[in-house]
């Protein structure tokens, strides 16, 4: 559907985008924007994704920009003022970095052709992944006049696309919907004793490149080992690891010498391998939104593959549990928010715009609380506005000089073993004087025929001589308090809104439990009828199919369905689809089976020219 959607972008229609992962959603904006005078604006709520993209786009020729959380005031500035010359085609940012008061100056001068939301089922709260400045991106339209807005998600219920469409004030909406059927895609659920057992059998019997997704750190690790010491090459990650840790592994496994990834979440979004044979899920997810993303990350080739989710009764338990642990109490929330505030150390009424680090790890053992609860607190917290939270963050090196230029003289005269850095870093970074710069301190070693840990060393003695300001570079999970810290006992949530966000929550959690449960529906039309797409018929690969196929036709069922076929087909004919579309909720085997038995009785004949089947009106039959 990539062109159908691009034509309705060039033609200024407002659009909304339902392609499932890997179904190429960039290509339906950047087509477009480099067809058209003018920017691109992007928005994506995740970091990583946007560096990817840009990369990407830079590898090509296209000139783009990503504004993130990493860059100082003075950076965002020369970028925007850069981008009011036209030196970019793209730039991506985030939800909130539309709100600053920068963005809004600079905007009008910015000649955009096109607003492209990804991820737009961030912007409903009736979403599995609402995020609240999603909802103020509509209020860009009043500035964009005549600019459409392309909306692109892989996974929104027929309630969420209405939201978006609402929510981004739509004039007449052109909604493309792509099938939601995989029909290379193999979805299977077992109940088993032993996962690791299972996923050891599945690895085994299926060559080639394998996902395995665990819901906690400690779990990826300890399932790779064990994968290991089976001799089966597998590596783990998640968000706690270095970004040259993460980086380094999936290029081991994007290039085979890893053969299976085992990870939580954070690994997935912009992977682009097409040859992956097994998704398997450890842990049972708690929608079906994420299980289709995750799953539909195998067989993008088109090549027979195959998704696994491995369960024991232990874990539907939990997954009842789950609402009331993921939307605490008001105790609980207050709780964990005024030992945030004490970790952090942040006085009531101040921290607004600031970057705060977070060990997880050291806040949960040393306040003694629950992990689970703190997760749940956070996410709320972030919904309701009060924060973000981002574990795989990357701050980089920031560096501006407080000595004036006459200092700086006298002071590289009386320490020539530091003037090479000095020297290096004002040459280098415009506005450095007078702005905080983001620096890279590979970039200045390499200049200065120096190590990273050297100019490390020489930043922080140039700061303690009080020359610069350092601020090193961080990878360490951060919260940025979107508000100032409130009394805890004040802390405002939205009651109503809260517990109708429960409340949806616990619907997707019973939807991932009825799909656990299926005995004989078609796994892959239960997903696609929870999307909207009722179109499909059984996709005859999944477990339930699978198993349907062996199940002998009894004498009675054969003879009812007989007879409704040759009640369904007079003499002239039918058209054999026509057919099998009125036949919905038989199984096509069974269909066949009992088609071959009505021609050889001489009740039926097909005309294979015309591709029709014709009732036999003979005597005495």
């Amino acid at each position: 559907m990539q062109e159908e959607i691009i034509q309705s972008v060039l033609a200024g229609k407002d659009t909304l985008a339902l392609l499932p992962t890997g179904g190429g959603k960039s290509v339906c904006f950047q087509v477009p924007a480099l067809m058209q005078e003018g920017i691109c604006l992007v928005i994506s709520p995740l970091i990583a994704l946007m560096k990817d993209q840009v990369a990407s786009l830079e590898s090509k020729g296209i000139p783009a920009l990503a504004l993130h959380s990493g860059m100082s005031y003075f950076e965002v500035r020369n970028a925007l003022l850069h981008a009011t010359e036209g030196t970019y085609k793209f730039i991506y940012l985030s939800p909130e970095r539309l709100e600053t008061k920068l963005f809004r100056e600079l905007l009008p001068a910015l000649r955009v052709n096109l607003l492209a939301v990804d991820e737009a089922h961030c912007i409903s709260q009736w979403g599995y992944d609402f995020r609240p400045p999603y909802l103020r991106i509509a209020n860009l339209r009043n500035e964009l006049r005549g600019v459409p807005v392309l909306a692109l998600t892989a996974s929104a219920t027929l309630q969420v696309q209405e939201d978006i469409v609402a929510k981004l004030q739509f004039n007449s909406p052109n909604i493309f919907r792509q099938s939601f059927e995989r029909k290379n895609l193999s979805y299977s659920v077992f109940l088993v004793d032993s996962k690791i057992n299972k996923i050891q059998e599945i690895v085994q019997n299926v060559p080639g490149s394998s996902i395995v997704y665990c819901r906690n750190r400690r779990q990826t690790k300890e399932v790779a080992q064990l994968l290991a010491m089976h001799g089966i090459s597998s590596g783990y990650y998640h968000a706690g690891l270095t970004s040259g840790e993460r980086s380094q592994r999936q290029a081991a496994w994007n290039s085979n010498q890893l053969r299976v990834m085992v990870c939580t979440n954070a690994f997935g979004m912009g992977i682009d391998k097409p040859d992956v044979r097994t998704v398997i899920h450890y842990d049972v997810p708690d929608c079906l939104e994420n299980y289709y993303q995750e799953a539909g990350r195998a067989g993008r080739d088109g090549k027979k593959a195959y998704a696994v989710l491995l369960y024991q009764s232990a874990d539907i338990h939990e997954l009842e549990t789950l609402p009331d642990k993921r939307f605490p109490v008001m105790y609980d929330i207050r709780k964990v928010y005024q030992a945030m505030a004490d970790y952090m150390q942040v006085p009531v009424g101040s921290g607004e715009g600031g970057y705060y680090d977070f060990d997880l790890a050291e806040f949960i053992r040393n306040f003694q609380l629950d992990a689970q609860l703190v997760m749940s607190v956070l996410k709320v917290l972030e919904q309701e506005g009060h924060i973000s939270f981002q574990e795989t963050i990357f701050l980089p090196a920031q560096v501006n000089f407080t000595a004036g230029r006459d200092g700086l003289q006298d002071f590289e005269n009386s320490h020539p073993q530091l003037e090479p850095v000095i020297k290096c870093l004002l040459r280098t970074y415009e506005g450095i004087i007078d702005n905080r710069v983001s620096v890279n301190e590979k970039n200045i070693a390499r200049l200065t025929r120096s190590t990273p840990e050297r100019i490390k060393e020489q930043m922080l003695e140039l700061q303690a001589f009080g020359i610069i300001s350092y601020l090193p570079q961080k990878e360490t999970p951060q919260v940025h308090f979107l508000l100032n810290r409130a009394p805890a006992q004040f802390l405002h949530i939205d009651h109503q809104a809260y517990q109708q966000r429960k409340l949806q929550y616990e619907q997707r959690v019973q939807t991932m439990l009825d799909f656990i449960a299926l005995k004989k529906e078609c796994r892959s039309k239960f997903i696609g009828a929870y999307f909207g797409d009722t179109a499909l018929s059984d996709c005859g690969i999944c477990d339930n199919c699978l198993a349907e196929k062996q199940t002998p036709i009894g004498a009675a069922a054969f003879t009812t369905i007989a007879e409704r076929i040759v009640g369904l087909v007079p003499e002239q004919g039918i058209p054999l689809q026509e057919l099998l579309s009125q036949l919905r909720g038989i199984h096509k085997d069974t269909i066949w089976k009992v088609i071959d038995y009505l021609q050889s009785e001489r009740r039926l004949r097909m005309d294979e020219t015309a591709g029709m089947l014709k009732r036999v009106n003979t005597p005495g039959l």
